[in-house]
């Protein structure tokens, strides 16, 4: 994740959480995230203060845990897998509670990510860090000529004019974003007795699912399933609703499938994977970035030609959401009209 502008991201994640700490690896040792003894000045008795991930609602930065020392990386480890942080120090022996969300990204260990490793070796973290964290996206700048001109006008505007573009709707406002989370947060979504079988269900597949594959740097394991259940939750709180619907689950379940699959992205393009769904999101931002609900065939097939992706493919495409009614396909020019939902 390098040139990515994740510094930005952080502190605007920052503005827009109700409590927040930006904090680097270099910039942050163990006792400093999790808690320190101190001698109180005034008592001259040793107390005990807590850190950043015991204080905080935490969005930790992009050079965290790749710039972090090892013996402070491992002090997070139980704050992250209990959401406690345990002491024994100078007399004091007590467990502090660190409901703690964790936010960080990572640049390649060697500069640039290398597609023939895997993301543990390219990021040089342990794995039992990674199956920490409930989603793990793979962000690369690959060179695409839509977005780099994108990129290009939106950084020669903003050097003209002192300001960003016209982005044509007005963004929320951070402290209507603020007010949402928490009241959103003080909700505790509950799963109902007729999920927990189709949850266990979709967990056994999973786990069933990458012993067939190759994909080595996949992990799932019982954490995998906390992580379900917790972004279920979430998605339930967004709705302010107090129990956890199987729509929740589901996409708890596509979010996770979609942060595998962007690990081993190159390999998924190549088998074909997922470059269906890809396609339809490609013809479907194109044609909500013009406002029309009808696309032709050779318009079609040169917004994907130019994402690298075949005719095959997109007729592939065109006749898999032919079939779930999202669009109508032209019997002989192919063109496309969206059915508007």
């Amino acid at each position: 994740m390098k040139e990515l502008a994740k510094v930005n991201f952080f502190k605007h994640i920052i503005n827009v959480a109700p409590r927040g700490v930006y904090t680097t690896g270099k910039g942050s040792s163990g006792v400093g995230l999790t808690a320190a003894v101190q001698k109180d000045p005034v008592t001259n008795e040793m107390v005990l203060e807590g850190g950043a991930l015991v204080n905080l609602q935490a969005s930790l930065s992009n050079r965290l845990f790749y710039k972090m020392d090892e013996s402070d990386r491992t002090s997070i480890h139980e704050v992250m897998e209990q959401q406690t942080v345990s002491i024994a120090k100078t007399g004091i022996t007590t467990s502090l509670n660190a409901r703690t969300a964790i936010l960080a990204a990572a640049n390649p260990a060697w500069g640039r990510y290398d597609l023939r490793r895997t993301p543990a070796e390219n990021i040089n973290l342990p794995p039992a860090l990674l199956s920490r964290f409930d989603l793990l996206w793979l962000i690369l700048d690959r060179a695409d000529m839509d977005t780099d001109l994108e990129m290009a006008r939106h950084v020669l505007h903003v050097h003209q004019m002192k300001e960003s573009p016209d982005l044509g709707f007005t963004p929320l406002e951070p402290s209507v974003l603020r007010a949402y989370i928490s009241a959103a947060r003080k909700l505790s979504p509950v799963v109902p007795r007729e999920l927990e079988v189709y949850i266990a269900s979709a967990y056994s597949s999973i786990r069933q699912e990458e012993a067939k594959s190759n994909a080595p740097h996949s992990y799932t394991t019982v954490r995998t399933l906390l992580s379900i259940l917790r972004i279920s939750a979430a998605l339930a709180r967004l709705r302010f609703s107090h129990q956890v619907a199987q729509s929740d689950v589901d996409e708890s379940l596509r979010l996770m499938q979609m942060s595998k699959f962007s690990l081993y992205s190159d390999d998924r393009h190549k088998s074909g994977l997922d470059a269906i769904s890809d396609i339809y999101s490609i013809l479907r931002d194109e044609a909500a970035r013009s406002n029309k609900v009808d696309v032709s065939y050779a318009h079609a097939l040169n917004w994907i030609s130019r994402k690298g992706y075949s005719e095959a493919q997109l007729k592939e495409c065109l006749e898999e959401y032919a079939a779930l009614n999202v669009w109508q396909i032209h019997p002989n020019t192919f063109d496309i009209r969206f059915i508007d939902a």
